[in-house]
């Protein structure tokens, strides 16, 4: 590791953290119904909204009325996704003039899927695939659509905790509207100028055909790029404009940009904590799951960085470097854009993995094992070290309520959770949220890895998933397992070795995004409303203290733990046993080699 890149990690977490309290404290004003600077802005397209959707602002609903506004929210985003796929041949702003051919029915499935469960998998060459308008009405709409609901779920499970004796936990439409009109919109806009100022494109202009110096033909693609990166960002939603996503310079041009997109992506998932905390009226509870947050993220990061900076130790076997190093000469530089390096590369993935955002600068497939099973396991985590807007607060208070019923096995005492007794349905519904999540990834996995089809037909090509692979052993057993775990997570981003544009793969991937969804989201929303209905029980000399140092090494352990018992065969088969065969000079990915070996 370098001093600069340890520079760069430490400087990202400390705008991250000093940003925790006044944008939390203003989320909790907004979802209190609390007047803020915006509302003399902005009030008047909230009223605007609910008068035109007739929504009563002052009527909340119970959880089960919650989860049916949340599920006709995200049908009625479906539909209108896929759709709009299919018929993007008769739309407008389509210069490039892409048709239903560009997508199959199969792959219209797996986009509306993606993109309305905020986890944004794309199976496709957006540049070559989809129109300006499919872009802009159907992706950067749920991008703003998702990540809403995603952040209604985590306020509806606070007021869960927040309140007493009471039925309801506040009104989905209220919450998406303020959502939306409070926090994404303003802060996209600002965002996309940021962007723009940075050298992100946004036009509608057809692509532009160029002759490189060597005289060949070059189409350049264009779009409206930086209102669909901010959002992009901001919403953990990660899908980009173009194939390469933030590796791509029009996407990512600088330095700054490649920070600022990072900051991005942490940002609302770690203010959430702090609004917690002030939502429940005990600051220090959320400063614990913040503290829980960091300790994760750095472990994370502080593994995949120095395995990656000291490289392949094959290429030492080969002579290709000193006697007097012990690593690859300047890393590992494989999959990697030069102008990022292999620290913010590090860096990105870590990120983008902790948060269920998808967004890449880097290429994961490339990285080493280890260094390649840190993003993977942060996918199998459920999305909890800062996790997505919303998300990763939602995930994060299941393994909350996880953590206290182990201690209280422990000492033989009924758990509590900031003043809330955790009694038998909450339990359960926290261990159907996981037990569904580890289902979906191990048994599509499973099947992708065994399972044939014949040559010919709509299955093509033969071989469900390993067929598809660019890789074979332990790396292609990991380009399967990470694209349900990232599909499952709903995070988005792929080991970029799997060809996943297939009918299998399309299908089983996209009902995976809505399993991770909707059978983590609606167990968690009953709790939410078993939780409300329930009195605050007084602290007592034997209550488990959860703000402190002992609770946020609970709370860690609960998730490593509870991860490692359920996929560590998984990952043993992968990534491990990947990385002991190398150091035995055995290798399962394409390795390039200098003229003359």
């Amino acid at each position: 590791m370098t001093n600069a890149g340890i520079l760069q990690i430490a400087l990202f977490l400390a705008l991250i953290l000093l940003c925790a309290k006044p944008l939390g404290a203003f989320l909790a004003r907004v979802f209190e119904g609390q007047r803020t600077f915006l509302h003399p802005v902005l009030r008047w397209l909230e009223v605007l909204t609910y008068k035109a959707a007739g929504i009563q602002e002052d009527v909340e609903q119970r959880w089960t009325h919650y989860t049916a506004a949340l599920l006709s929210f995200s049908i009625f985003g479906f539909v209108v996704t896929y759709l709009l796929q299919r018929a993007q041949g008769f739309l407008p702003f389509n210069p490039q003039h892409f048709g239903a051919g560009q997508v199959s029915p199969d792959l219209a499935f797996n986009t509306a899927a993606s993109f309305v469960t905020n986890t944004n998998w794309q199976a496709y060459s957006g540049e070559s695939t989809l129109s300006y308008f499919v872009q802009m009405a159907a992706l950067a709409v749920q991008n703003f659509a998702s990540a809403a609901a995603g952040i209604a779920v985590a306020v509806a499970l606070i007021r869960g905790f927040a309140r007493q004796e009471t039925r309801t936990i506040g009104n989905f439409w209220v919450d998406v509207t303020r959502a939306v009109v409070y926090v994404l919109l303003p802060m996209s806009v600002i965002t996309a100028l940021i962007f723009v100022s940075q050298g992100v494109i946004q036009n509608l202009s057809p692509y532009t055909a160029v002759t490189t110096v060597e005289g060949a033909k070059q189409i350049i693609a264009q779009g409206p790029v930086a209102s669909q990166e901010a959002i992009k960002q901001l919403g953990t939603n990660g899908g980009g404009f173009f194939n390469a996503n933030s590796a791509h310079p029009f996407e990512n041009p600088t330095p700054l940009s490649n920070m600022f997109s990072m900051f991005l992506i942490f940002l609302i998932p770690g203010a959430l904590t702090y609004t917690f905390g002030k939502m429940i009226r005990d600051t220090k509870q959320g400063w614990a799951i913040l503290a829980a947050f960091t300790v994760m993220f750095l472990a994370g990061v502080f593994v995949a960085y120095p395995f990656e900076q000291n490289g392949n130790p094959l290429l030492a076997k080969l002579g290709l470097q000193t006697q007097a190093t012990s690593g690859q000469p300047g890393g590992n530089m494989e999959g990697k854009e030069v102008r990022n390096g292999i620290a913010a590369s590090a860096l990105y993935a870590t990120v983008t993995t902790d948060a269920s955002c998808g967004a890449i600068n880097a290429w994961h497939d490339s990285f080493t094992p280890i260094a390649g099973l840190v993003p993977l396991f942060n996918l199998m985590t459920g999305e909890v070290i800062f996790g997505g807007v919303g998300a990763g607060l939602y995930g994060i208070l299941l393994y909350c309520i996880l953590a206290v019923f182990i201690a209280g096995l422990m000492v033989g005492r009924t758990p509590e959770y900031v003043g809330k007794k955790i009694e038998q349905k909450e339990v359960k519904m926290a261990m159907l949220a996981v037990l569904s999540a580890a289902a979906s990834v191990l048994i599509f996995s499973a099947l992708s890895a065994v399972i044939q089809f014949p040559a010919k037909g709509y299955w093509n090509p033969p071989g469900a998933g390993i067929a598809n692979l660019n890789n074979n052993g332990p790396h292609g057993l990991s380009e399967i397992i990470y694209a349900y775990a990232s599909a499952t997570g709903n995070n988005g981003s792929a080991f970029a070795g799997l060809n996943a544009n297939t009918p299998w793969y399309n299908l089983t991937i996209g009902l995976a995004m809505l399993i991770g969804r909707f059978l983590f989201l609606i167990p968690l929303l009953a709790a939410a409303g078993s939780l409300a209905a329930k009195k605050k029980v007084p602290v007592t000399a034997g209550t488990l203290p959860t703000h402190g140092l002992l609770f946020v090494g609970l709370l860690v352990g609960t998730v490593i733990i509870v991860g490692a018992l359920t996929y560590f065969p998984a990952l043993s088969l992968g990534p491990i046993v990947e990385h002991f065969l190398m150091q035995t000079g055995k290798i399962f990915s394409v390795l390039v080699l200098p003229l003359g070996y």
